[in-house]
This record gives structure tokens, sequence and C-alpha cells, in this order.
């Protein structure tokens, strides 16, 4: 983890979850292995619950999952937030791993997610990709999620963090209360997804 990842993470903490900080809340961190740092401590609050997923044991991994496109040990709608740092760009298929994040949230369940547009390849073992607003919009309405704010960190008007190598891009996003018909559309392409 870079230190603007840590620094953009801080501000979601306090712009979208300050008001539940006396609330009980499910945090998930999903691609969580301290490699040279993590969010932990930014959700050590009395009722918070946070959880860290990963691929592999390691410092900081609560839920090792055994195939990162399908969390059998992840229930549905089992948890009030998830967060990813400085993971997506480094997963191949990463539509499939936001339609998990998806399934695991609970309905109103906040997602924030932050991604380099930018900087040095950088194999942990693999780096896929960079993103830009634009893209983590798609991203958001391809897993039905709302998109309450998608934009580079280094542009965005409250409390810019200047734009490093990395210039962060973030995306802050809620799951829906879906249609039965909608909601069956989800768990379809889930589904389909899953079989590749």
């Amino acid at each position: 983890m870079h230190d603007t990842s840590y620094s953009n993470m801080a501000f979601f903490v306090k712009h979208y979850l300050e008001e539940k900080s006396r609330t009980p809340l499910k945090i998930l961190d999903i691609g969580s292995q301290d490699v040279n740092g993590t969010f932990r401590p930014l959700f050590d609050k009395p009722g918070w619950v946070y959880q860290g997923l990963d691929i592999v044991v390691g410092d900081n991994v609560d839920i090792v999952v055994k195939k990162f496109y399908h969390w059998k040990e992840v229930q549905s709608s089992s948890f009030d937030v998830a967060i990813s740092g400085s993971a997506l760009e480094h997963i191949e298929y990463f539509w499939i791993t936001i339609m998990e994040v998806a399934r695991v949230l609970k309905p109103e369940g906040l997602f924030c997610l932050i991604v380099p547009s930018s900087g040095p390849e950088h194999k942990y073992p693999i780096d896929c990709w960079r993103f830009f607003p634009d893209g983590l919009r798609a991203l958001a309405r391809y897993a039905f999620l709302d998109i309450i704010d998608a934009h580079l960190a280094s542009e965005r008007t409250i409390e810019p963090i200047n734009a490093d190598q990395w210039n962060d891009c973030v995306l802050i996003a809620k799951k829906m209360k879906l249609p039965f018909f909608t909601q069956m559309q989800l768990i379809t392409k889930r589904y389909l997804l899953r079989k590749f």
C-alpha cells in the first residue's frame, strides 16, 4: 500500500462513515494482506468488526478464499462496508470480483475502491490494469451498485491529495435495493461469469 492509498481510505472513513462511528458495522477489506501497510487502524472503533480477505494466508488476512472469483467462504449480504485499496489492478478479471463485492454487501452497504490511474508496473505477482473515473462508474453500473462518487483523488474539491506516481482513482458506491426481476438477472450473471 502506498501513502496516498491510506490517505484516500482515511478520507472515506471521515466523510462517509463518521456518522456511523457509534453503529455496529462489519467491514470487509478485499486484498488485505499486509505487504507494506494495512487499513485496519482506520476501522478500529468500538462495535466495528474489520475482516481482511485474500487468496493467501498472511498478515492481516482473516478470510482466505479458495477462488478469488467465487467467495464461498463469505455469506451473501453479510457486510455493511466493503473496501479495497491497491488490489484490483492485480486481479485479471476484476469485473467478476466486483460482482462478488456486490453479493456480500448488505442492501444499502457502502463500497470504497481505491486503484491507481498511473504508475510503473509493479507485479504482485501480476499487474494488469490502471483506472479512470469513467471506468469505475461503468464497473459500478455493471454490478448494479449506485454510484455516490468517482474521482481522481488529486482533483476532488474537498481535501484533494497531491497526485503522485499512482494518481489514485476512487469509487464510492452503495448496493442498491433491486426489484425481484433485476435480482434474478444479477444472480444469473454471477453464475455465468463463474463458469468461464
